[in-house]
């Protein structure tokens, strides 16, 4: 198995740390809000990484972090004028229902932030005691890039390119830093912020010091993969590398990997352009795992542009292999059980091939696109040799192969079963019931279930509207 290692820009061949073991810490997001679709990619494209490991017979430690303390977050506290606490609480937990709908499976770990204050304060004072790291007069701790040798490395950017860079950049209020290079640590609190004591002020961490602390705790000093978004090579990638080698004295991961960007009709993805779309708006419109698909009909290390006609795409693909594995089913359950013919026999040998292209894609740095292609051949080869009279075992056989490969890619291949529409009425009765006692905890779990099952509603003056989506 080969994968693409940004810090050496060459593919390489996966060699664990530990035999049958994958230790993977991926960047999750910072919860000031409903994810987007930017913040999917990585999900979705981690998640495939994760589960074609564990394909291949691999144990994976797979942790997420949510930042749960930012200046976003404050500013949405103060906005709606409750604790940071509460804002970030309420979007792991909306984040979470996203993770569900586009079937990304739970991390081993889901560290936040603000457990693990304690582990950030030690790491920085070894830091400050290793000579890596200084306080400045009010309390800022920063690290001193320069001191370590190897900044620059992930990135592949020339210190004093970006000394010069710097030093244009720099803002009031960085004069206390010994080189305009040095990020900091930690750093003391202004009025109405979260803060915690800390033996330099009464303050919060930077930001890139808390995945640093948290692979270390959950995983170890030395990890095989880390991965996100491209946007977090630099600078915060490069500097948990800095923080974590000076701290441990080893090297901190073996591999990176980098999804590209995403852009929404070929532009940048932006609320003032007016293109910023959320998972949530997404679902509203789409089952989630034609979002999946879309993300992985192509290869993560390229650009992605998000479009309605590609994503009216990607659900009419979806459907095609749904109903070709929805044939199988069928014919599976419904056919006279008996032994393969000879010719069955040798279309199920020849669908061996199929898996074959589809581990070759995967194992060629995770390319999803081929290994979908692959996928597609079989339901070719399935539509064209499974026929009505063809026996439960052929088209068993064949069945699992398909649910087997399509799980691989977090993509759900059997029909959900269908509501009717005296459940729904059911339902939606309940829900009204709910919000009239002011349970609004189950009001919102019947929204969420009916639209699981694709049912959308719609409060108005009438009543209670809904649709099938």
């Amino acid at each position: 198995m080969k994968l693409y290692n940004t810090l050496t820009r060459r593919k390489e061949e996966f060699v664990p740390l530990e035999e049958g073991k994958v230790k993977m810490y991926v960047c999750g997001p910072t919860v000031y809000n409903l994810i987007h679709i930017g913040n999917a990619r990585p999900m979705i494209i981690f998640d495939t990484v994760r589960r074609y490991f564990e394909y291949r017979g691999y144990q994976v430690e797979y942790v997420s972090n949510f930042t749960d303390v930012d200046d976003k977050i404050i500013k949405k506290a103060l906005e709606e004028g409750v604790s940071a606490q509460e804002i970030s609480e309420r979007y792991i937990a909306e984040c979470k229902k996203d993770m569900a709908g586009m079937n990304v499976k739970p991390a081993t770990v889901h560290p936040q932030a603000t457990q693990e204050i304690d582990g950030m304060i030690s790491m920085i004072q070894t830091l400050m005691d290793k000579g890596y790291a200084y306080a400045a007069n009010d309390g800022t701790v920063y690290f001193r890039v320069k001191k370590f040798k190897e900044y620059g490395k992930l990135s592949h950017k020339n210190l004093d390119d970006l000394q010069s860079g710097f030093r244009a950049l720099q803002v009031s209020g960085e004069d206390q830093k010994e080189d305009p290079l040095d990020f900091v640590l930690w750093k003391p609190k202004k009025e109405g912020e979260p803060y915690w004591e800390s033996p330099w002020c009464k303050g919060r961490p930077g930001w890139h010091i808390e995945c640093s602390v948290m692979s270390k705790k959950y995983l170890g000093e030395e990890i095989d993969i880390h991965a996100g978004g491209e946007d977090l090579i630099f600078p915060h990638h490069e500097n948990e590398i800095a923080q974590s080698e000076c701290c441990n004295d080893k090297i901190f991961a073996r591999y990176w990997m980098h999804n590209a960007f995403l852009n929404i009709d070929n532009r940048k993805m932006s609320k003032s352009l007016g293109n910023f779309r959320t998972v949530r708006e997404i679902s509203q419109q789409y089952d989630l795992q034609v979002l999946r698909f879309f993300m992985l009909n192509a290869h993560y290390r390229s650009p992605l542009n998000f479009s309605a006609d590609l994503m009216e795409a990607s659900k009419n693909a979806l459907e095609r292999i749904v109903e070709a594995a929805g044939k199988l089913a069928d014919q599976k359950d419904h056919a006279a059980v008996r032994e393969a013919s000879q010719e069955e026999k040798e279309f199920i040998k020849e669908s061996e091939s199929f898996v074959t292209k589809f581990e070759d894609a995967m194992d060629d740095d995770f390319n999803t696109a081929d290994a979908l292609a692959a996928v597609f051949e079989l339901v070719k080869f399935s539509n064209t040799n499974v026929t009505g009279e063809s026996s439960a075992e052929f088209a068993g056989q064949l069945f699992t192969t398909m649910k087997d490969l399509c799980e691989v890619l977090g993509l759900n291949v059997e029909k959900k079963d269908e509501i009717l529409d005296k459940e729904i009425e059911d339902l939606i009765q309940e829900r009204q019931e709910a919000r009239k006692s002011k349970n609004f905890a189950r009001a919102d779990e019947i929204r969420d279930e009916l639209l699981a099952k694709g049912i959308q509603l719609k409060d108005t003056r009438e009543g209670v509207k809904w649709k099938r989506i």
